[in-house]
């Protein structure tokens, strides 16, 4: 393996979070790696079936506490206090970094829009600083900074395994490039994971197909912990005339469904987006989980004036960038969106294995049971700057050469011996590199999203459950059965995506089966109230 000559960081995903941490890591004087399984700007952060992508921060000083009581409150319990006053109070630090670098913020069109009821985030009770976030500006920034910096770029790169020393540290990372076809080992002194959230185990997911669900179980097999990680977002979002496309609900007080859903409910419904069992508008939701595959179809009756300026800004965009006029007919769907939960962290990034941090969507902990709008955006902002900046200081204090990863041998000169080391060490352990075509994992996955869209989804059931726990398990006993003759690199790459995501969503559906209560988006048919005895984390 190469030996290093000054401490660098390996970063794994490029959405806001994952840019952020490098940015900042290269800042504090490493090398800094950073890794896409798509394309550099990609992720949630930058999917293009959204309509708009802001944060929202406290109006002022004075306005944290309200805001950090708020998102406990919203959180049901389950939020870590400490970490979300962290989060708060960095929340305009990270807003004005943003505006150091030279990234266009969109603001509220007036003092008098700004506080419009449309302005006040999902689940809050007011309205916050809010600003938007412009994609392009965004992408040419961090673009320009990146290559300021020198920063390594691995494009349609993922992360399959973590490499670690005698110690237990985290040594680097085993990486597979999609175009060529390899596998290859990258030695570093720390590695930031912000690899996205949960959604890509979902049939309908609102994100970018980069987002893998892999990072979690990578984390949790080196000995990282998850927190929360039943709780996810749920959303309504377009399957007809165009899919992928997100739903705005401040757009539901304008509506008329079919079969008609009340005008008390669909106000009630308005005010925020992702799915909550908490509030007696959940009903809206579930008729739309009712209606299926084909979609709850609405047609919207906008009044001549006084539209909300993010309902017209929502219109426009669907018109001029999707060509879907708001006089058409519409048929909307549930959408597996963004995580609650994830990867436990502490108010720098850590995840307590030494050498390993985590920040963005990945994380769990600075949200809850339900998570306040905006949030999502300064989470990778706050966290992905604090990950960065505490990775670097941790590559600093390691010895700068090569890192000592117990695989394989640091004296080896052939990259293929390598990776062979690695395999066999893999092969010793309790999760062996099954190798397996990708056509075979495919199809797995493809079960397995359907599984866990049939009972992981908005409506949960013990029994729906304990089937998705017998098809994930079925699914690990077939991998055994299928293994590739004369295995390739992508053979083994392709066995250990799927075991990864098989690992997670086993993680996921046992915290779902022991909540056994409905609290926030964690919605138990067979428990529909919530149980104060369960108001506490779940971690794993």
């Amino acid at each position: 393996m190469q030996r290093l000559e000054q401490p660098t960081v390996l970063v794994i995903g490029a959405g806001i979070a994952g840019i952020c941490a490098a940015i900042e890591a290269a800042r504090a004087g490493v090398s800094v790696i950073i890794t896409a399984a798509g394309t550099l700007f990609s992720g949630s952060s930058f999917y293009p079936g959204t309509w708009g992508l802001g944060l929202i921060a406290p109006e002022n000083s004075s306005d944290e506490d309200d805001l950090v009581h708020t998102i406990c409150k919203v959180g049901c319990g389950v939020a870590n206090e400490d970490l979300v006053q962290t989060f708060v109070h960095d929340i305009p630090a990270g807003i004005a970094w943003l505006e150091r670098l030279g990234v266009k913020l969109k603001r509220p069109a007036n003092e008098q829009s700004a506080h419009e009821a449309a302005f006040i985030p999902c689940f809050d009770h007011k309205t916050r600083l809010w600003r938007g976030l412009v994609r392009e500006s965004m992408e040419q920034t961090f673009g320009r900074e990146v290559e300021r910096l020198g920063i390594r770029v691995l494009e349609h790169v993922e992360l399959i395994d973590l490499l670690d020393d005698a110690s237990g540290a985290i040594a680097g990372g085993v990486l597979f490039d999609r175009r060529r076809e390899r596998i290859f080992l990258v030695p570093s002194h720390a590695v930031v994971l912000a690899g996205g959230g949960t959604s890509g185990l979902f049939e309908r997911r609102l994100t970018s197909g980069d987002v893998l669900g892999t990072v979690h179980g990578i984390a949790h097999r080196h000995g990282a912990k998850l927190v929360n990680i039943e709780f996810m977002q749920m959303m309504p979002g377009l399957i007809a005339p165009k899919r992928g496309i997100v739903f705005n609900e401040k757009s539901f007080r304008y509506a008329h469904t079919t079969p008609p859903i009340s005008q008390e409910l669909l106000e009630m419904r308005s005010p925020y987006g992702p799915f909550t069992s908490r509030l007696p508008s959940r009903a809206v939701d579930l008729v739309i989980d009712a209606a299926g595959e084909n979609g709850l179809p609405l047609v919207y009756d906008f009044p001549s004036h006084d539209v909300p300026e993010f309902v017209r800004t929502f219109s426009q965009w669907l018109e001029q960038e999707r060509g879907i006029r708001s006089t058409d007919e519409m048929h909307i769907a549930m959408y597996a969106h963004a995580s609650n939960g994830g990867i436990v962290i502490d108010g720098q990034g850590f995840t307590g294995v030494q050498g390993l941090y985590a920040c963005g969507e990945a994380t769990g902990g600075m949200h809850g049971a339900d998570r306040i709008g905006g949030l999502s955006s300064a989470n990778g902002l706050v966290f992905g700057r604090r990950a960065g900046c505490a990775a670097a200081k941790a590559a600093t204090a390691r010895r700068a050469g090569t890192c000592d990863a117990t695989y394989p041998t640091a004296t080896s000169e052939s990259e293929s011996a390598e990776i062979e080391a690695w395999i066999h060490h893999r092969a010793q352990s309790e999760q062996p590199i099954l190798p397996i075509s990708p056509h075979v994992a495919q199809d797995a996955l493809r079960r397995l999203r359907a599984t866990m869209s049939a009972h992981c989804m908005v409506v949960r059931t013990a029994d729906g459950l304990h089937e998705a726990l017998e098809d994930i398990e079925g699914l690990h006993a077939d991998m055994e059965s299928h293994i590739a003759q004369a295995p390739s690199p992508v053979d083994f790459a392709a066995s250990a995506r799927l075991s990864l995501q098989l690992h997670l969503a086993h993680v996921m559906v046992e915290a779902m089966l022991e909540r056994t209560e409905s609290r926030g988006s964690h919605y138990r048919a067979d428990h529909p109230e919530e149980d104060p005895k369960l108001a506490r984390p779940i971690i794993r």
